[in-house]
């Protein structure tokens, strides 16, 4: 085993220049020496648009959780107030594990700070919290599907 010669000097000071300019990761190479260092980036605040006022009408008929999500086309979602999207690039996951129920189905309501999914990056599961309160809509990802970075993964309004 050869030995290495490491520098928590040179890490910390990577560490602050993400922090400093928002990039997630960063690399660095001397003498044949190479640091890389990364972060998850922050979850995305979505703020929810204003509701306009509706007058009072009989309760409409809920329609019934499904396990399959609904099938929506994802740019019809990218400036939704109500889209959760993806902090980062990786592998969705609706279940904690193989074979376990979804986190979340279309018709759920689910609270701030309540897990979604996880999107998988570099051998990491990153739970997506839900940042507002509502009812889930739209799921616009499969189980064990691969998402881009900013790319709307469920609705809730």
């Amino acid at each position: 085993m050869t030995n290495i010669n490491f520098n928590g000097d040179a890490v910390r000071k990577l560490a602050e220049i993400l922090v400093e300019t928002d990039l997630t990761e960063i690399e660095y190479e001397e003498n044949g020496h190479r640091i890389y260092v990364a972060r998850r980036p922050a979850t995305v605040t979505h703020v929810a648009a204003p509701a306009h006022h509706v007058p009072a009408q009989a309760p409409a008929q809920t329609q019934a959780p499904t396990a399959e999500p609904k099938v929506a086309t994802k740019a019809d979602f990218n400036k939704h107030p109500g889209a959760v999207k993806s902090p980062m690039v990786g592998t969705t996951y609706l279940s904690p594990e193989p074979g376990s129920a979804a986190f979340i189905n279309v018709g759920d309501r689910v609270a701030v700070g309540q897990t979604l999914l996880i999107v998988e990056a570099m051998k990491v599961m990153n739970p997506i919290k839900a940042t507002i309160s509502g009812t889930v809509t739209h799921i616009l990802v499969s189980d064990a599907t691969p998402v881009e970075y900013d790319q709307p993964l469920l609705v809730i309004e």
